[in-house]
């Protein structure tokens, strides 16, 4: 079910939602229905309530309880049971029907017109009759009164066969050149023609002879300019003196017959031509249609009360007398079925309808407008639409405006006319991608972090479980900036990449080098057009083989090559401070270098030859280490050779760094005399 409210008011598309297939098992319908919203809330009022192509008219029996429905393809005519809600039975045709009349007050007796002039006539048990009309038909009337049946159509006759008799009766000749549409008055059983020069012209069947003519087509010339004359499409009466009339044009024109002008004219502005008009006496409604949209407006005002339009073109419109139901047939396999529940109660045979109604009025849907485009501001000015400000064409809602989507779609195509070749064009790319994606794809190097590929592309090919898991880096999304963005890229002349395992450290150059080698080699393979299917995978795989027995070798090269690193680092950094120290000197001696930042000098050509070890300088007795320094006392005490040395530690000397460290927290010392003044107090 589908909610809308043009004009305010809530119309309920009783067809709207998805249909399950008859060849469903139960299983299979159930599992359906709970994962689809869409069927769950459908409600199918009858039972297979369509057509297989498309449905071309519909009527309702005088006493309500069954709705007889045409269709294509094949041709043929459907009867519904409203007691059961559901198809009572099926006839098909050998040719398409153009419009047909229920003769009787049930399904019993039906009379068919068809596009081939045959006129079929039908009882209770089937096919009853069959006859051949001079022209091709295009409408037919049955008169109740005199049993005749009067049939118009491409001629300017209008066909009388009388059905109590059995036999062609002397046709009424008009002045037209073609018949439309007829109609018959139900208080004075009048016959209205219309015509195909815009005329109706009124026939006496007692009479046997025109008593008047209409000019439809002058007030339309009149109002509208048309290149064409408008032709009569409907016609219909309401009680003895109201005539609705319909035009090619789009025009309706409501009649009292016993005038030649119209008292109300009202246009649809589509400029479809009008195929249906019905009249809802008990509010005083008109009910018009088109080949996109019914219209509900006031009889007497022509203000329109609300709007029916349809995703699909619509052929024939049945409105059920006295209820607010409408049955609509159309361009697509399911019959519409629209309830308006300010217009009347639901019929009597789906009563459950009002309650269900109120229900949802209840739980305030939002609005729905399927024949509308919401847009914004931006979008109206590239559009070039602004213009439309202000008028009925812009309805403006919250940030944005509502349009009406033909109007969008002719704007657009206006605006951006290779739109589409574009949206080909990329769905072509699209689809060009997705194949590519299928081929055989070389593994290749990556731009940053190579040698890091390299080792894992090594782990790859071995057959240890640990390294194949490591080898996953490659292919794992998460990593993947590692590989493409330069800021992840290993620096080598950091320490800690010196000390610490270099990442190519395992992998032995000439391993590297075959593994360069063999990317290159299926690289170059891909671009040529191999000769036999299994030519490049064998190359491929015998290209590079390698036993991994000599790990424990790698080890303890990779210990030296670690030991190595280290020295070197200890003596870089002890070249350092003696330059430090001598930058110190330079600056104490020249007090203009002062204020000139400290800048290390880069000196080539220097060796690294490892010093003298401090170990030999330890190995030194006490007594020579005490020689060495330079303040030493020994005092002798006592008659027995008691001696009393007194002595002082020294430490390594660095005069030049004590006296530019003393100089810099010269300005932070302070004395402590006046501290041991306070003590003594």
């Amino acid at each position: 079910m589908q909610v809308s409210a043009p004009n305010n008011i809530k119309i309920y598309n009783l067809s709207a939602g998805k249909s399950l297939p008859e060849w469903l098992s139960e299983r299979k319908r159930r599992t359906l229905v709970k994962k689809d919203v869409d069927i769950r809330r459908r409600i199918e009022l009858i039972q297979d309530f369509s057509m297989p192509g498309v449905s071309t008219s519909i009527r309702v029996s005088r006493d309500g309880q069954h709705i007889l429905a045409t269709g294509i393809y094949k041709p043929r005519v459907k009867c519904f049971d409203v007691q059961n809600l559901s198809l009572k039975f099926e006839r098909c045709f050998d040719s398409e029907v153009v419009t047909f009349e229920v003769l009787s007050d049930d399904y019993s007796k039906l009379i068919f017109l068809h596009c081939d002039r045959n006129i079929e006539i039908h009882a209770a048990q089937g096919k009853y009759f069959k006859l051949r009309i001079p022209r091709f038909g295009r409408d037919l009337k049955y008169h109740y009164p005199s049993c005749d049946t009067f049939i118009v159509g491409d001629s300017n006759e209008i066909y009388r066969i009388n059905l109590e008799r059995g036999q062609f009766l002397q046709s009424f000749e008009t002045e037209a050149s073609s018949i439309n549409k007829c109609d018959i008055n139900p208080s004075h059983h009048l016959l209205a023609v219309g015509t195909q020069e815009g005329k109706v012209e009124a026939w006496d069947p007692r009479m046997k002879k025109k008593v008047g003519i209409l000019d439809c087509a002058l007030h339309c010339i009149i109002h509208d300019k048309f290149e064409t004359v408008p032709a009569v499409t409907a016609l219909k009466f309401q009680g003895g003196l109201n005539l609705g009339v319909g035009t090619s044009t789009g025009q309706v024109m409501l009649y009292d017959i016993r005038s030649s002008k119209p008292y109300l004219m009202k246009d649809h502005m589509y400029g479809l031509p009008i195929r249906s008009i019905e009249f809802y006496e008990k509010m005083d409604l008109v009910y018009s249609m088109d080949s996109s949209i019914v219209k509900i407006w006031e009889k007497n005002s022509g203000k329109i009360y609300t709007s029916i339009e349809a995703q699909n073109d619509l052929n024939d419109l049945c409105v059920i007398p006295n209820t607010g139901m409408l049955l609509m047939a159309n361009e697509t396999p399911k019959m519409q079925i629209y309830y308006i529940p300010s217009l009347g109660p639901a019929p009597p045979w789906c009563s459950f309808l009002d309650n269900l109604t109120e229900e949802l009025e209840e739980l305030n849907y939002d609005i729905i407008y399927d024949n509308y485009k919401f847009i914004t501001e931006k979008e109206l000015e590239e559009l070039d639409l602004l213009h439309l400000k202000g008028t009925n064409l812009l309805r403006a809602y919250m940030h944005g405006y509502f349009m009406d989507v033909r109007l969008y779609r002719k704007a657009r195509d206006v605006m951006k006319p290779f739109e589409f070749e574009e949206y080909k064009k990329k769905k072509i790319r699209e689809k060009m991608k997705e194949e590519c994606a299928n081929r055989v794809q070389i593994q290749k190097l990556p731009s940053v972090n190579q040698e890091l590929a390299l080792k894992l592309m090594d782990h790859a090919n071995n057959k240890n479980r640990k390294k194949q898991v490591s080898s996953t880096l490659l292919h794992d999304e998460r990593f993947k900036a590692l590989f493409s963005n330069p800021d992840f890229q290993v620096d080598k002349n950091t320490e800690e990449y010196i000390l610490l395992n270099p990442v190519i450290s395992q992998l032995d150059k000439s391993k590297a080098k075959e593994l360069k080698q063999r990317l290159a080699q299926e690289e170059k393979d891909s671009r040529a057009i191999p000769d036999e299917d299994g030519a490049q995978g064998n190359n491929s795989d015998e290209s590079v083989k390698y036993d991994s027995s000599d790990s424990s070798d790698d080890e303890k090269l990779w210990a030296k090559e670690v030991r190595k690193n280290y020295r070197l680092l200890k003596k870089n950094e002890r070249e350092e401070e003696e330059e430090e120290q001598e930058n110190s000197g330079e600056e104490d001696n020249n007090p203009a270098a002062k204020n000139e930042p400290r800048l290390g000098k880069i000196r080539n050509g220097v060796k690294f030859e490892e010093g003298e070890p401090t170990t030999r300088r330890n190995k030194a007795s006490f007594s020579d280490r005490l020689k060495n320094e330079e303040v030493h006392n020994a005092k002798v005490s006592g008659s027995r050779g008691c001696r009393e040395m007194t002595f002082t530690v020294g430490k390594r000397k660095r005069p030049m760094e004590v006296k530019h460290h003393r100089k810099e927290f010269k300005h932070l010392l302070r004395p402590a005399g006046n501290i041991s003044k306070k003590r003594r107090r």
